[in-house]
Order: C-alpha cells, then sequence, then structure tokens
C-alpha cells in the first residue's frame, strides 16, 4: 500500500480577515486572497482553503493554514527556496519579539507581513522598529496623520508602511488599547439632486460624509446608485429623483442613509464580477434593489466592447435573482467578460433608466 502524504510537522495560521475586516477593505482582502492562490509551492508545503459564508459579501474561499511536512519544505516556501531568507526572517523576527513582546500577536504579526518584512533591507527594517517603538512610547490619538512628529521619517512614509507599523503597535500595546487612534478625513459620499424641488437651499451636486447625509430631510421617488462617477455626472434633470455614487464596495453606506432606506434603489454597476459582488453587498443594507443594464442581453448585445476583467471576484452572491446569477455565469464561462459601465451608448443607458424608472416593481 502506497503511503499517505506526510504528516505536517508545521502549521502556520494565515489568520484569514473577518467579516468586518473584509467589508473595511475587501479588495486589499481579495488581493491577499489571490496572492496565496497564486503562490506556488515546493514538494511537502500546502494551503488550506475554506469557504466561509458571510452575509453581506456572500461565499468567499479564503486559506486559513500553510502547512510543511519538513523545516527543509518550509525553509523552501520562504522566498523560493532560499533558506538563507527564512534564517533572516527569523532573525528579525527575534528582534521583533526582543523589542515588542514575544506575544501570539507579535507572531501573527510576523506571518502576515512576512514577505514585507524580509524585503526591507537593514536600514529599512531598523526604520519600521524605531518608529515603531516612538509610537508605543509616544500616544498620537486624535492627530491626523501629517500631524505626526516622528523624527527621521515624513508623511509620505507613514502612509507606506502604515499597516505594519500599526499592527506592530497593536501586538506591543494590545489591542484592547484601541490602536493608534489616527483622525481620518472621512470619506464623502457624492450626491446628485436631479429634481430642483428636493435641492435643499437650491444645492443640487455636493460631497458630504454619510453621517451628515444621513440628516438631510430628503424624500425622494427614487434614487439612482451608480459605481462610476461620470455616469452620476451624466445624468440630467429627472423628477422626484436623487443619484448617489457608490463607489464600489462602499456602496452599503449609502444603503444605509436613512432617507435612502425610505426610497427604491435602481442600481447600475460594471456588467463584471466586481459589479454584482456590489450589487449583492448593496441589497444586503437595503431591501428595494434592483438592477438595470446588468443582464444578459445587454451584455450581448455589447460584445464589441468587452475587455477582460483584471482581478475577477470569485464569491457567491446569496443577493443575486436568477437572471442577475445567469448573467455572471455567462461573464465567468467568456473569460471573466467585462463590460464597463461607460461604455454603453448613453442613449441606450438614459432609455433603460427611464423604463426601469417606470415599470420596476420596486420603484
Amino acid at each position: 500500500e502506497a503511503p499517505g502524504p506526510p504528516t505536517p510537522c508545521f502549521n502556520i495560521s494565515l489568520k484569514p480577515p473577518t467579516e468586518r475586516e473584509m467589508l473595511a477593505d475587501e479588495a486589499r482582502a481579495e488581493a491577499w486572497a489571490r496572492e496565496w492562490r497564486g503562490t506556488s509551492l515546493p514538494e511537502g508545503a500546502a494551503v488550506e482553503w475554506q469557504v466561509r459564508a458571510w452575509r453581506t459579501i456572500g461565499r468567499q474561499s479564503v486559506p486559513v493554514r500553510l502547512s510543511a511536512a519538513t523545516p527543509d519544505a518550509l525553509a523552501r516556501f520562504s522566498r523560493g527556496g532560499a533558506v538563507e531568507d527564512w534564517w533572516k526572517l527569523s532573525r528579525r523576527a527575534a528582534t521583533l519579539r526582543e523589542l515588542f513582546g514575544g506575544t501570539e500577536a507579535m507572531g501573527a504579526v510576523v506571518r502576515s507581513h512576512g514577505t514585507r518584512i524580509l524585503g526591507f533591507d537593514d536600514g529599512q527594517f531598523a526604520t519600521v522598529c524605531e518608529v515603531t517603538s516612538w509610537l508605543v512610547a509616544h500616544p498620537v490619538s486624535g492627530l491626523r496623520p501629517r500631524q505626526l512628529p516622528i523624527r527621521g521619517v515624513d508623511s509620505k512614509w507613514f502612509g507606506t508602511h502604515r499597516g505594519l507599523v500599526t499592527a506592530l503597535h497593536a501586538a506591543a500595546v494590545g489591542r484592547e488599547a484601541g490602536g493608534l487612534g489616527i483622525v481620518d478625513a472621512k470619506d464623502l459620499v457624492r450626491v446628485r439632486v436631479l429634481d430642483p424641488a428636493l435641492a435643499l437651499g437650491g444645492i443640487a451636486d455636493f460631497a458630504a460624509p454619510a453621517a451628515q447625509l444621513d440628516v438631510l430631510p430628503y424624500a425622494p421617488r427614487v434614487v439612482f446608485v451608480f459605481e462610476n462617477l461620470e455616469s452620476v455626472l451624466a445624468m440630467p434633470p429627472w423628477p422626484g429623483a436623487i443619484v448617489v455614487h457608490g463607489s464600489g464596495y462602499a456602496v452599503d453606506v449609502v444603503g444605509r442613509l436613512d432617507w435612502v432606506w425610505e426610497a427604491p434603489i435602481l442600481y447600475w454597476g460594471d456588467l463584471d464580477s466586481n459589479g454584482f459582488a456590489i450589487l449583492n453587498r448593496l441589497r444586503a443594507s437595503h431591501p428595494r434593489v434592483a438592477s438595470v443594464l446588468m443582464d444578459e442581453a445587454t451584455l450581448l448585445a455589447h460584445r464589441d466592447l468587452w475587455v477582460q476583467e483584471g482581478t475577477p471576484n470569485r464569491g457567491v452572491f446569496p443577493g443575486l435573482t436568477d437572471a442577475e446569477r445567469r448573467t455572471l455565469e455567462r461573464l465567468r464561462d467568456e473569460g471573466d467578460a467585462r463590460l464597463e459601465q461607460e461604455r454603453i451608448p448613453w442613449e441606450v443607458a438614459l432609455a433603460a433608466l427611464e423604463r426601469a424608472a417606470h415599470t420596476s416593481p420596486t420603484v
């Protein structure tokens, strides 16, 4: 009888993102998963994947554990078989433990940021350690990124390395300390009021934080939510209507606004897997959402305008209708085809939006 696979002697948790972390930065989380999917593994090493079912973003396959049958397999995995790189990472991990404590949280940071830590030269790694030490000793809660008085680095350096030093700081002081507490600029939501009768004080085109938008006393008959800003800006006057820029995966913020909640939504996004992922996410935050120009007929009528989607979303989206699910399957069958929203002739798009506004059961 042939021997079975060797029992792993090293199991390293990859600390996959939680649903909350996915919602905070879905593009980054998906890029992390794609990097693991595309990683070339040496003999004796394997990545274990699990399917996580999340209400807001559907079913996602995520890497959860790296296993290695032997120390040599683990060493070969470290940067393509360069054993010296593994020892280099080990030495730097030891330095971090010496400076900031040998907690499990610190080990998780080394595992999740190992490639980044390994890629620094000695001077760059020393700077990361110095900045983290400074942040541990000097609370910066309430400051904005450009106000940090850290000697030897500028705001651009901090922006580039913020994720790593924030993770190191959290591992050093404990997450219960509340993190760095740096105050970032609030994300703004772009709004165009298409009916002058709804425009408060005559202001019809503006951007504001979601918390401020939420208290406005709008009462639209329909809200258009578009994935791309150019389509928002192109919309003509429209009785009883407001159009909002969905800003991709931030679209659930729009769906939770009180005055949007009271109205039906017509959503129009790119005809690709990410467009359907965003639609699924919007439906998780709003009960009445109909899609427009996201059907198989629209896709096939504009075949000459297709491009290939660069980073397709492989999730399963329970919030889609049967017709939308068939369109998504067709996109994937066609080699991850993509029809960008703006490529559809405007007169075709506007006619479809008018039909939807008059005939959709949600409106």
